[in-house]
Order: structure tokens, then C-alpha cells, then sequence
């Protein structure tokens, strides 16, 4: 039975279990010097980051950008890292579990699923979509706002949250806007679309 994502997804967690994975880092798993302070500094950047995601809307989006490529930083570090670990030919599935890098097993069947997708308005145009991976490879997101006959594929998002920058249709007027999304697995569309969100965007 194939396993998830060791690495949690929340960054409230994600921080958790990094502090974790790094003190678990003891001269058995002779990680070198180098690499441990490259996870330790990406750790705190990573950190110092998720700060600045809770300040004013108006640099929400610049410093969500940021935090998530310092996160998709950290997690190759720690792949790599991992990986070398796992190589090891004393390696064992206790040691991994200890570390917190054996991902728990699933049986999540993504062709019945669909993603839990919430959305906040930010103002002028811009609408940040938070959303559940669960076991896929990421989401495709749709919106449907004023004169489009149909949904809008905006994108896909593989790391949450999925930021739609579009500005309004017109200048100084609110707008109302659908959306939607379904997971992807192995660059195919799969399971059934999300609930439908109608936010309302001010200027």
C-alpha cells in the first residue's frame, strides 16, 4: 500500500514537525554539517516568512509568494536529505517514523473525492483560495464571473494558497465571482468538482 505525504501541509504543522525533524537529526543519520545548516536556515527563514503572511492585505499576496518559495526550498532540502537517509544500508522504518519522515499509508480514492476549497477577498481584484491536496498532485481552479458563458480554467495550484490577481472588470465597482476545483493526479483531471464559493470582490 503506497503511503502519503510525510510532510504535513499546514504551516502551523509544517513548522512543528520541522523543528522535530531537525532535532532528530543526531550524528547516527551523519548528516553533513553543510546540509545541517542549510535545514536550519531554511527552518527559520521559513519561519520569519509565515510572519509575514498575517500582515496587512496589501502585502498578502507578496508575502505569501515569498513564504511558499521558501517552504518549496525547505521541502527539497529535506527530500534530499531523506532520501539519503533512506539510502542508508542500516536504514530502518523505525528510524524513519522517529525522524517523521515515513508518510502514513492512505487508501484515499481521489476518483470519488473532491477538494475542501475556502476563499477571502482581498480587495481590488485579488482573491486568495485556500485549498485541500489530500493525495493528489494539486488542484485545477475554475471561475465564472460576469459574461463568461461558461467556467474559466484560471490555473493549476499545487501548493496552497492559489492567489487569483485578475483586476475587476471595472475599475471602482464590486464583483461577483464563482469558483471552483477538482484534483489532479498524474496531469489528468480527477474526482468531482469542489463546492462552489461566490465571493464578492470590492474595489
Amino acid at each position: 500500500m503506497s503511503k502519503s505525504n510525510f510532510i504535513p501541509s499546514p504551516d502551523h504543522d509544517f513548522i512543528i514537525w520541522f523543528d522535530h525533524f531537525i532535532a532528530g537529526l543526531t550524528p547516527e543519520y551523519e548528516t553533513a554539517e553543510a546540509d545541517l545548516k542549510a535545514l536550519i536556515a531554511a527552518s527559520a527563514d521559513f519561519r520569519a516568512k509565515s510572519i509575514h503572511t498575517n500582515d496587512a492585505a496589501a502585502a498578502a499576496k507578496q508575502a505569501t509568494a515569498e513564504k511558499n518559495d521558501s517552504r518549496q526550498l525547505a521541502e527539497t532540502l529535506i527530500r534530499s536529505e531523506a532520501r539519503r537517509i533512506k539510502a542508508r544500508s542500516t536504514y530502518t522504518e523505525a528510524q524513519g517514523s522517529q525522524l517523521g519522515i515515513e508518510g502514513p499509508e492512505h487508501n484515499t480514492d481521489l476518483s470519488d473525492a473532491s477538494p475542501n476549497i475556502t476563499a477571502i477577498d482581498q480587495t481590488g481584484g485579488t482573491v486568495v483560495i485556500n485549498f485541500t491536496k489530500n493525495a493528489s498532485e494539486g488542484i485545477n481552479v475554475y471561475c465564472q464571473r460576469s459574461g463568461d458563458i461558461d467556467w474559466v480554467l484560471l490555473g493549476r495550484a499545487t501548493l496552497s494558497p492559489y492567489i487569483d490577481n485578475r483586476p475587476l472588470l471595472e475599475v471602482g465597482k464590486p464583483e461577483l465571482r464563482r469558483y471552483t476545483a477538482v484534483f489532479m493526479l498524474k496531469d489528468k483531471e480527477i474526482g468531482k468538482f469542489s463546492n462552489e464559493l461566490v465571493i464578492s470582490c470590492a474595489p
